[in-house]
């Protein structure tokens, strides 16, 4: 399976959710908390091509963007693919 990278923030519903649905697939997840750490909001920043809400979420190395395109990949049933190596 996939490595995946969440950036997240506190008291993020969005990240809340994803990190569920990520879990249930027994995704290996690799949660970065950028919200109040500057260093880690640039590189989130920089990796998603200047997306600046959270959570940005990565599947290997490819960014697959927020909750919202996260779970429209799950309803597309394409999110299991990309986990998968």
């Amino acid at each position: 399976m996939r490595p995946v990278t969440v950036y997240t923030t506190d008291f993020c519903l969005y990240c809340t959710r994803a990190l569920k649905l990520l879990r249930q697939k027994n995704a290996r997840i690799r949660e970065i908390a950028a919200g109040s750490n500057a260093v880690k909001k640039a590189e989130m920043i920089q990796r998603s091509n200047g997306n600046r809400t959270f959570p940005q979420i990565f599947i290997g190395d490819i960014h697959v963007g927020g909750c919202d395109q996260l779970l429209a990949l799950e309803a597309q049933g394409k999110l299991d693919a990309l986990l998968q190596d």
